[in-house]
């Protein structure tokens, strides 16, 4: 028999970080999951919470202000060893803004002590002057588009060799300079993706979503081939926002 694929998620800092609605983030890779007959267990991760390394397969970091970072930064570190064994051995994590920030070296504010990050990612923040603001667009590697919000003044740069999760068409991405947007990069046998993109990101770029779900099934599961969704609506409301640019 052939054992019914389930996928375990953990939210890490539910009720800290949820700027422009992140959480759709956690609902929309719930629902895709559960139109395929996938099982999927959700579990909000807070302050100061244990789990092991092979709990998880997909973890979800949502974006927050200064303040919020500063307030789940240590317990991030000290989650830090945690999040290694588990992306290296298989599990995915995506990050948004404020939680991507932190997945890089460190990020330096305005004001105030640098915040050490967990170095998940060859990257670094620094808090900017401008404030980068509108609709993006970007391109992806492999070819198809991703759309979002961005609101930040951070300028996040990638290490050497560090992939990006796509190239700006509109908008300013990273850092407004080298015309990347976010970073989505193998690490061991797992992989790790950040982008300041909020608006929720997933629902209106279910290509993504899906990506991340046959990644982080894989962990437990081997190759999974996922059933085809009908997107329509999703896939309207995406040409809807490249269409509609900053």
């Amino acid at each position: 028999m052939v054992e019914k694929p389930d996928l375990r998620v953990a939210h890490l800092y539910a009720h800290f970080l949820n700027m422009y609605g992140d959480r759709g983030n956690i609902i929309t890779l719930m629902q895709r999951a559960r139109w395929r007959g996938i099982d999927v267990h959700v579990e909000a991760i807070g302050l100061d919470a244990e789990f092991s390394a092979d709990e998880y397969d997909l973890f979800f970091v949502g974006g927050g202000q200064d303040k919020q970072q500063q307030v789940i930064a240590g317990d991030l570190r000290r989650l830090s060893k945690t999040l290694h064994q588990a992306i290296n051995g298989g599990s995915v994590i995506l990050s948004v803004c404020g939680g991507y920030q932190l997945l890089g070296d460190y990020y330096r504010p305005h004001s105030g002590e640098e915040l050490k990050g967990i170095s998940l990612v060859d990257a670094h923040t620094i808090a900017g002057t401008k404030r980068m603001i509108g609709n993006v667009v970007i391109e992806r590697p492999a070819g198809g588009t991703l759309v979002g919000f961005e609101n930040h003044s951070g300028r996040t740069f990638l290490g050497k060799g560090v992939e990006p999760l796509g190239r700006v068409t509109t908008g300013n991405g990273n850092n407004g300079e080298d015309g990347f947007e976010g970073v989505a990069q193998k690490v061991g046998k797992g992989a790790v993706y950040g982008t300041y993109l909020h608006g929720s990101l997933l629902p209106k770029n279910p290509d993504l979503a899906d990506e991340l779900i046959s990644l982080a099934i894989s962990r437990r599961h081997g190759n999974v081939q996922l059933t085809q969704l009908d997107d329509s609506l999703e896939l309207a409301a995406h040409q809807t926002a490249v269409k509609f640019r900053a």
